[in-house]
């Protein structure tokens, strides 16, 4: 029997800039057309401005509500991405959902990252409770990461029968070619050792500073350690001022945002992966790393997977203490890494969708 095609307006981030559910989003447009399948993608992201991409830009409030219902009245179903950290989300969401019911078709969502959030649960926002409990009434289903975030959105009073947990990581992610990269990426390479990376925003969350000040500790221990931090550098001028003030110019390379191919050769390439935020759940990057070998070195958020080093979260030193292990015992390390288990969820989601 022939397979229903499903034609899906995604609503998302998207890359550039290469970043956590946007890199989902990419890997399922590919597999639902590949499937014979039609993928939209409306980008709401950094990078929405952009034209002649794979994905349909949005250039004010205006042109995303008139986008949303023309792709709506072609017959397409809404599936709306977003967190508890952002109110731009909640907006978005909102008129998206109300747009799905006004044509006639509930939607889907998907609420990406941990059971902890700035405004979700209900005990980090309780007033924005008759919010979420639309968000939540109106799709027809849920995804989330975890069986953690289900059981907090049950809380809401939801039906927990509609709420379908799958894990944000899926094989897709890791195939990759390595690459020769930017001749200052390489240029830093061969200038030290031993080097580690990791993947930011320039926001709060990330707590770079933190890492930083590690960065100005290590290098007592390690005269020749260097540091690649990849991502857009959008808003890095106070961290750029930092690395400055502390003497650690020649450890520290912002190497900007990074296709997937480059991002994983810089991974695979360093001694280990340092990620530093809290309420970003188990984390792809983190998966991608360990189901590469790769030592990680992470903030104890309670939902890093197995072989994660942990640290305090805020506790530089506990940081520094935990990079030092790692560093000092890394063949050790490497060999008690035992790859988790990847399926592929990326099909799993378009089965949801095609229900």
């Amino acid at each position: 029997m022939k397979r229903k095609q499903i034609k899906v307006l995604e609503i998302s981030s998207y890359p550039p800039p290469r970043a956590g559910w946007g890199m989902r989003i990419y890997f399922l447009k590919q597999e639902m057309e590949k499937q014979g399948h039609i993928c939209e993608v409306l980008n709401t992201g950094k990078g929405r401005f952009l034209t002649g991409r794979d994905f349909i830009p949005v250039f004010s409030g205006l042109d995303y509500v008139k986008k949303v219902f023309k792709y709506r009245l072609k017959g397409y179903l809404i599936h709306m991405h977003l967190n508890g950290d952002s109110p731009k989300g909640f907006v978005l969401t909102t008129l998206a959902l109300l747009i799905s019911l006004l044509t006639f078709r509930r939607p889907v969502i998907t609420f990406h990252a941990g059971p902890v959030q700035k405004y979700f649960p209900q005990s980090q926002a309780p007033l924005l409770t008759p919010l979420y409990k639309f968000i939540f009434t109106a799709p027809r289903h849920i995804i989330c990461n975890n069986e953690a975030v289900k059981e907090k959105i049950v809380g809401y009073g939801i039906n927990p029968d509609k709420i379908i947990p799958i894990q944000a990581f899926s094989k897709q992610y890791l195939n990759f070619e390595k690459v020769e990269l930017k001749p200052e990426v390489e240029a830093f390479f061969a200038d030290h050792d031993p080097v580690i990376c990791s993947y930011v925003f320039f926001r709060p969350e990330f707590f770079i500073e933190d890492m930083i000040h590690a960065v100005a500790k290590l290098v007592k221990h390690y005269p020749k350690f260097g540091l690649i931090i990849m991502g857009s550098d959008m808003g890095s001028e106070e961290i750029q001022a930092l690395i400055k003030q502390l003497g650690i110019e020649d450890h520290v390379i912002l190497a900007g945002d990074q296709d997937h191919d480059a991002f994983l050769t810089i991974m695979t390439r360093s001694r280990l992966y340092l990620r530093t935020p809290f309420k970003d759940g188990i984390a792809s990057s983190v998966l991608e790393a360990l189901a590469l070998k790769v030592p990680v070195v992470a903030c104890d958020n309670g939902s890093r997977p197995a072989g994660t080093v942990t640290y305090e979260n805020r506790n530089v030193d506990d940081m520094v203490e935990k990079l030092r292990y790692v560093l000092d015992n890394h063949a050790q390390v490497v060999r008690q890494i035992k790859p988790p288990e990847i399926k592929d969820t990326i099909v799993d989601e378009i089965r949801i969708l095609g229900l």
